[in-house]
């Protein structure tokens, strides 16, 4: 059985444990090499109790295994641990997160996808998101950001 929660501080070292994996899973061989450099098990440590706030975890009976942030008009995170890919925990997360930026009434929500990320492009546009065009996102890093390339993706919104 899927739920979908407000994260709390406790959950902190789940959602950076699933984060620094299925970050690497999706990024390695996408992103400058200077962003992997910054992408230690510390940094994942404490940018997530930096969103703890803005974050719902996804549980499959009863065990975290994924989360959504948002940050403004933004989806800014999802991942999901490998383990529970296929399970609809993806699906319910994006939905919640869609849900979310809407009714904090933001009219056009969107995310930022590394370009070369093709599974999660691919899950993006089957559940609603169309590809918008090439940004360069600013990641950040100690002390500035690394820009990386991505592709823009909105939800598409029925008018």
């Amino acid at each position: 059985m899927i739920t979908i929660r407000a994260a709390v501080p406790a959950d902190a070292p789940r959602i950076a444990e699933i984060w620094e994996s299925a970050w690497r899973d999706g990024h390695l061989g996408h992103v400058p090499d200077e962003l992997v450099a910054h992408r230690r098990a510390d940094s994942f440590r404490s940018r997530t109790e930096a969103m703890i706030d803005r974050t719902h975890v996804g549980e499959l009976n009863g065990q975290v295994v994924g989360f959504v942030t948002l940050r403004g008009d933004e989806l800014d995170q999802l991942f999901v641990d490998a383990s529970a890919r296929g399970t609809g925990v993806a699906r319910e997360l994006l939905a919640d997160g869609a849900r979310r930026l809407l009714a904090q009434g933001h009219a056009q929500p969107w995310l930022a996808v590394v370009t070369g990320n093709a599974r999660a492009r691919h899950f993006y546009e089957r559940e609603g998101w169309r590809d918008a065009g090439h940004l360069d996102y600013e990641a950040p890093i100690e002390g500035g950001t690394v820009t990386v390339s991505c592709r823009r993706y909105e939800l598409i919104i029925p008018r």
